[in-house]
């Protein structure tokens, strides 16, 4: 194979972001063939911006069987990620999956389980991870700069909706239509950086979700949760999209010192002894190690969305190693689902995720929905919805 034959499955916001970059030819390696979305509307409107040798298709089984494709981009609502990935899978085909890799874990987790037996690539949209800012920050981690973790804090606020972008849509912000609130709309690139810049899954954790707080909506729109490690380290993760001004601050602090990202910059303070190390010999009383803030070197910049799909098209090519693999994108899943889960509970929640109760939770809010009228057509399964 010389070039990718690209095809995009949903062409809403996202979708036609990622049709218009492949036909600027931005992509090397890599041409737009297909487009497939069940709006006609849409899709006529399409019609009138695509290159000739893109077509259209409204039937999804005439654009499987169409031979015009060898990847796909999935880009449709949230519920149908793992479903059309999974067919694009028993296709013989590539898929990139946008942002969340699905609603919940147990769909993801027979998402993942289709593409390792392709044996196709599969990667996420997770662009966040092409930031030179969370690169160095997960570098400093795995090459051990910060020593052992002991806290992190990640308040990110800056998500402000009113009330009339929840009313854009009689889908949004409700269980039937996105399958949750801030977590899964807003906050997926997030808790995808938090484990994937620390390598690490907490043991447990307890969340605090408010349910239509500052809008008159059914999800959650502000998440207080805290969780705890298998070492010894804590976390917490806030986030609303009902404040204005809001912050998007990560602190992360080790043994051997602290780092924080704002603003768009990266601040570290290194210690020159560990705290471990200070405090089996300090023997002074009051003090502490001597403490350095030290200029850290950021390289490159921020490819998002294009560096995500070359780095794609470049593993289906060259075999070149994915900067996001879609089976991880059910970590960062299972952090929110546990989030919503301890809310509905009322308790703790312990790691590996219980996926059949957060599963039969789900269920129940579906069936309540404001939404379940306009969206009848929705079968929930283990598939997901279509």
């Amino acid at each position: 194979m010389e070039q990718v034959k690209l095809g995009i499955i949903g062409v809403g916001n996202m979708g036609t972001q990622h049709a218009k970059y492949l036909q600027e030819g931005v992509i090397d390696g890599a041409v737009l063939t297909a487009i497939l979305d069940k709006n006609e509307n849409r899709t006529k409107e399409l019609n009138s911006v695509l290159n000739q040798d893109v077509q259209v298709f409204n039937d999804e089984e005439a654009f499987f069987e169409s031979g015009l494709v060898d990847a796909v981009i999935v880009a449709t609502p949230h519920y149908d990620h793992s479903y059309f990935a999974i067919k694009a899978f028993e296709q013989n085909l590539h898929v990139l999956c946008e942002k969340p890799a699905g609603v919940y874990t147990k769909q993801v987790r027979e998402m993942n389980e289709a593409a390792k037996k392709s044996g196709n690539v599969f990667s996420m949209m997770y662009n966040q991870r092409t930031n030179p800012l969370y690169e160095k920050v997960r570098e400093l981690i795995r090459e051990g700069e910060l020593g052992e973790i002991r806290r992190m804090n990640w308040l990110i606020t800056n998500w402000y909706r009113s009330q009339s972008y929840y009313d854009s849509g009689g889908w949004r912000a409700t269980w039937a239509g996105e399958g949750g609130g801030v977590l899964i709309n807003q906050c997926p690139h997030q808790l995808d950086l938090w484990q994937w810049m620390t390598g690490m899954m907490p043991t447990r954790m307890r969340a605090f979700c408010h349910f239509g707080k500052y809008r008159d909506i059914e999800v959650e729109d502000d998440v207080t949760a805290y969780a705890e490690y298998d070492n010894g380290a804590t976390a917490v993760f806030i986030t609303t999209t009902g404040e204005t001004p809001g912050t998007n601050r990560l602190q992360i602090n080790g043994d051997r010192g602290k780092v924080v990202v704002e603003d768009g910059k990266l601040n570290y303070w290194r210690l020159r002894v560990s705290e471990s190390q200070f405090n089996r010999e300090y023997t002074g009383g009051f003090g502490e190690p001597e403490c350095w803030k030290v200029d850290i070197p950021i390289t490159g910049k921020e490819t998002s969305h294009t560096g995500i799909t070359q780095n794609f098209v470049d593993a289906i090519l060259k075999g070149t190693p994915l900067i996001a693999p879609g089976e991880e994108g059910i970590k960062g899943l299972s952090l929110s689902n546990a989030m919503q889960l301890s809310a509905w509970t009322d308790d703790w929640v312990k790691f590996p995720l219980d996926e059949e109760m957060y599963y039969k939770y789900l269920k129940e809010k579906i069936a309540n929905s404001t939404v379940k009228k306009e969206a009848s057509s929705i079968t929930l399964d283990v598939k997901g919805t279509y």
